[in-house]
């Protein structure tokens, strides 16, 4: 069931998602050559903690990180560990907060101190991507024309979107309904009522859309070993243009 938050509910949404971007920001401040992801999860952790809140994935049916960090051709839920970053990589970092029993989901893709053109472009079009899908996030439009905005934007710029894995609502629960596909056609999918909080996650690939997962049972990676960029962030729909409250 889709739910209509109190502003209440808002409010603390609002604050875990401020505490989200900051935790963002630090990371960005960390991320060079020679760093384990390991640390990263560990600076993660400390600082939402600090802020008398709780890293969303943390336990999440068993995964063991505070962080997603997936590199390269990893699209999504690398566990933090000993690897280190290295000159050139792409770096996919994403988080969730919980305060007050709401939470706020974000992602980012960061390069590795100099990457190749074609790695920052795929980063950049991953970006704009999200910004072109909320522009139809308001009161009054169906789900599917922010699906269709992201696909068609970026397909136009030679990538492909992942179709597996998908945005979600959030609130009181990390993942509630509805499902936010980065595929679809415009005029489908459940009308757009104000109050509405999604997480809405363009996942986008180098190469083909195929995606294949690892053994350690959650990381997801290109099926074709093409890089993968990763940009997410929580909005709340409103009669006019969506708000976003966990950064840019």
């Amino acid at each position: 069931m889709v739910t209509i938050k109190s502003e209440r509910e808002l409010t603390l949404m609002r604050q875990a998602g401020k505490i989200l971007a900051d935790t963002l920001a630090l990371l960005e401040e960390n991320i060079q050559p020679g760093i384990t992801t390991a640390r990263l999860d560990k600076i993660a952790h400390e600082y939402i903690t600090k802020q008398n809140a709780w890293p969303s994935f943390k336990n999440y049916n068993g995964y063991p990180g505070s962080i997603c960090v997936s590199l390269n051709n990893e699209i999504v839920h690398g566990i933090p560990g000993i690897r280190k970053l290295k000159e050139g990589d792409i770096i996919s970092i994403d988080g969730g907060v919980c305060f007050g029993g709401y939470h706020a989901d974000a992602a980012r893709t960061f390069p590795v101190g100099e990457i190749r053109s074609e790695a920052q472009r795929l980063i950049e079009i991953t970006k704009a991507s999200f910004f072109e899908g909320i522009k139809f996030a308001r009161e009054g439009m169906r789900l599917g024309d922010i699906s269709n905005a992201i696909q068609v934007f970026v397909e136009e710029n030679s990538y492909s979107v992942v179709r597996e894995l998908v945005g979600h609502g959030i609130g009181s629960n990390l993942h509630e309904e509805p499902d936010v596909p980065n595929y679809g056609e415009k005029g489908r999918g459940i009308r757009l009522l104000e109050g509405m909080t999604l997480a809405v996650e363009p996942m986008v690939n180098e190469g083909g859309c195929e995606v294949r997962s690892l053994k350690d049972g959650w990381t997801y990676v290109t099926k074709d070993n093409t890089l993968s960029a990763h940009y997410e962030n929580t909005i709340i729909v409103h009669d006019g243009d969506c708000e976003i409250i966990t950064g840019l």
